[in-house]
């Protein structure tokens, strides 16, 4: 089993360029699937979740070919509308390939998805709307199959705005006869390159970033090339894990409007933050100030970052109150911070954190993908040398991490 050893202690500082975005490449490489041709993705991560949908595609009759950074996908013969299990299980966002194959085949078959156990996450959203659409769903012996004769456009209000099933409706709608009107959706940087990705292709989609969007039914698509935005999610932690050590850093490749909300937040810990049109630098403070946080949809401060953020705030001066809204079990790293000193208290979804002067070195293990970064932020600037296992849940999102905290002065080494 692989693990990390971090010797904690060390000041990071230096520059280093931010990864294309997990949560945007996965979605447009199951989009692709709508293309009946070749389609080239640019500015992909190469990590296991990335990975793990190239397979699927595969499985599903597509040639799937890499270089450096880019992904060439030919779709012309997707054969199967089934989504292999095994695959499914391992990660939660194939759930999005659903859309696409019943966009490009009218049917698909899947079991519920796996991935990171941070909660409840249903897909009640997902197969009410293929069912608004004219999908016939029926769930049985563990699997949902789904079958439609033809799709047809209507006005889908969603009870919550779901990344994945603003995605999924999205996808599932491209070919649909007239137009789709979706209500309350998402608004995340992701669903705006998707759209972008979409129309690339010939699609007819307007709206994304704002509570609507509505869908043209077209009823064909074309070969195209296309880049995908820098994750926002991976630009967080690294300030975090940087701020964590009292050092300063430069994020290159970075969108700074998409971390606003987290930018706010450093800004009121006492961190020093300039940005440009693509870049991030941060100045390091003597004195972190508490603060307080809410995870919300977004443009709301991000789920994704909130272990990242607690973890910043356990050397802080003073009391933090951080409320999670939208995974009710996104606190399974806590026990291992308390492990290495923190002082955390939890109440439901409330996390009150009092300020120490320092953390110490620990075994620790990762249980899912943004826990197990906030395990990094924490080793980095902890006295001695800690051992994280589970890491297969950090690599599922972050691209050559042990590079670029190395990069930055770390000590750590994957054994």
């Amino acid at each position: 089993m692989n693990s990390y050893l971090i010797e904690g202690g060390h000041k990071l500082s230096g520059s280093i360029s931010i990864s294309g975005s997990k949560n945007a490449t996965l979605p447009i490489i199951a989009a692709s699937i709508l293309n009946k041709g070749i389609t080239v993705i640019e500015n992909v991560p190469d990590i296991r979740d990335v990975r793990t949908m190239c397979l699927i595609l595969q499985e599903l009759g597509c040639i799937v070919k890499r270089y450096d950074d880019k992904l060439e996908i030919d779709a012309y013969d997707v054969t199967k509308s089934e989504i292999p299990e095994k695959l499914m299980r391992e990660m939660r966002s194939s759930v999005i390939l659903a859309g696409a194959l019943i966009g490009r085949t009218r049917q698909c078959k899947f079991t519920y998805p796996g991935g990171c156990e941070i909660g409840s996450r249903p897909i009640n959203l997902h197969l009410e709307a293929f069912g608004q659409l004219g999908v016939k769903v029926e769930e049985k012996n563990g699997y949902i199959d789904c079958k439609a004769s033809k799709l047809e456009g209507t006005e889908i209000v969603l009870d919550f705005p779901s990344v994945g099933a603003t995605e999924n409706v999205m996808l599932a709608s491209v070919f649909a006869e007239g137009e789709t009107r979706i209500k309350n959706v998402a608004r995340e940087p992701e669903i705006k390159n998707l759209q972008d990705f979409l129309n690339s292709m010939g699609a007819k989609i307007k709206g994304a970033g704002s509570n609507s969007i509505i869908i043209k039914g077209v009823e064909k698509l074309h070969d195209t090339e296309f880049s995908v935005i820098p994750d926002r999610i991976e630009a967080g932690s690294y300030l975090c894990m940087v701020a964590m050590t009292r050092g300063e850093v430069e994020l290159k490749k970075v969108n700074p409007e998409h971390l606003s909300s987290a930018l706010h937040k450093l800004k009121q810990m006492n961190f020093k933050i300039s940005t440009s049109k693509n870049k991030i630098y941060m100045r390091p403070t003597k004195n972190i100030i508490a603060t307080n946080i809410k995870t919300m949809p977004y443009p709301g401060f991000p789920t994704d970052m909130q272990s990242q953020f607690v973890t910043l705030l356990t050397l802080s001066k003073g009391t933090s109150i951080v409320v999670e809204n939208i995974f009710e079990n996104r606190y399974k790293y806590v026990n291992e911070l308390i492990k290495m000193g923190a002082n955390i208290t939890l109440e439901d979804r409330t996390a009150i954190i009092q300020g120490v002067e320092r953390l110490f070195s620990a075994k620790l293990e990762a249980k899912e993908l943004r826990g197990g970064a906030a395990l990094v932020t924490a080793a980095l600037a902890a006295s001695g040398t800690s051992e994280i296992t589970g890491i297969e849940f950090i690599e599922r999102g972050y691209e050559n991490l042990v590079q670029k905290l190395t990069i930055l002065g770390a000590k750590i080494i994957k054994q």
